[in-house]
């Protein structure tokens, strides 16, 4: 089964709402393919953003 990965990179796009980042995604999960990320993309964004202090991004 094919499906992807998301980078730390791609995970911030998302989260600072990049139209062109959502439309990809969107597009990838509506063909059926699983959009992931891994530990170490997780634990990069959660720090820095406790690092900001950007408590509403984090919820």
């Amino acid at each position: 089964m094919n499906g992807y990965t998301l980078d730390t990179n791609i995970i911030t796009a998302l989260l600072k709402r990049n139209a062109a980042v959502i439309q990809k995604v969107e597009a990838t999960l509506q063909v059926g393919y699983p959009v992931v990320f891994n530990a170490i993309s997780y634990y990069e964004i959660k720090r820095g953003l406790l690092a900001a202090g950007m408590r509403r991004q984090l919820a």
